[in-house]
């Protein structure tokens, strides 16, 4: 007869030879799935943007009391500014208009941009901060394997174009989102012409499977 103290003891055995077992039983971890199948990132490398300054300005005297500014009127119809933090450079027009380059994120594009605008107006200018816009924003991977880009452009020779002779990349103008890609033999990608982040992301995400079926 089994007695309750026996089978208590049985069960307590048990439960440690099932603990035993799991202990060694290798832990697969989230991240060491996605490293057996790592798909790149895109970069961000430039973004590019506009707003209005809301007044005409002077730009001989814009040139001469910032920092950081030149001005050639023969060679360029702007103000050329730089500051350090956001790392830009900003085109100023005398209408008023201007031109932010060289941010890494959307954010620090209108940072940039609210700083040239602040400069601006402490030299006198009656500023306003109008119409700011995201015109181009351009990124780059690398799928670190080589593409045939010969039979990507016959298989998709409506979305390409491939002048090897001309220029060492293929184009591919991606209808949604509507970015054009250069795409290098090497497994550099450039995307540009997006509007968004989410557009770099969308454009690369559709375009990898397409690059990967013509890996060398």
């Amino acid at each position: 007869m089994v007695t309750p103290s026996k089978m208590s003891q049985a069960t307590s055995e048990s439960f440690t030879q099932f603990n035993q077992a799991v202990s060694n039983i290798p832990v697969v971890t989230v991240s060491s799935l996605s490293n057996q199948s790592l798909i790149p990132v895109p970069v961000v490398q430039n973004i590019v943007s506009t707003c209005n300054l809301g007044t005409a300005l002077n730009l001989q005297h814009l040139a001469t009391h910032a920092r950081n500014a030149e001005y050639n009127p023969k060679r360029f119809a702007a103000v050329i500014m730089r500051i350090r933090d956001p790392r830009t450079t900003a085109l100023i027009f005398s209408s008023g208009k201007m031109v932010v380059t060289g941010a890494k994120s959307e954010d620090a594009s209108r940072l940039a941009a609210r700083k040239y605008a602040r400069i601006v107006q402490k030299l006198g200018f009656s500023v306003k901060f109008m119409d700011f816009k995201l015109q181009n924003i351009v990124g780059s991977v690398d799928v670190k394997f080589a593409i045939q880009l010969e039979g990507l452009f016959i298989t998709h020779n409506q979305f390409c174009t491939y002048e090897p002779e001309l220029f060492p990349g293929l184009v591919y103008r991606m209808v949604v989102p509507r970015v054009v890609l250069l795409i290098f033999v090497s497994g550099k990608i450039v995307i540009t012409g997006a509007k968004t982040r989410d557009d770099i992301d969308k454009a690369f995400g559709q375009i990898y499977p397409i690059v990967k079926g013509f890996k060398k």
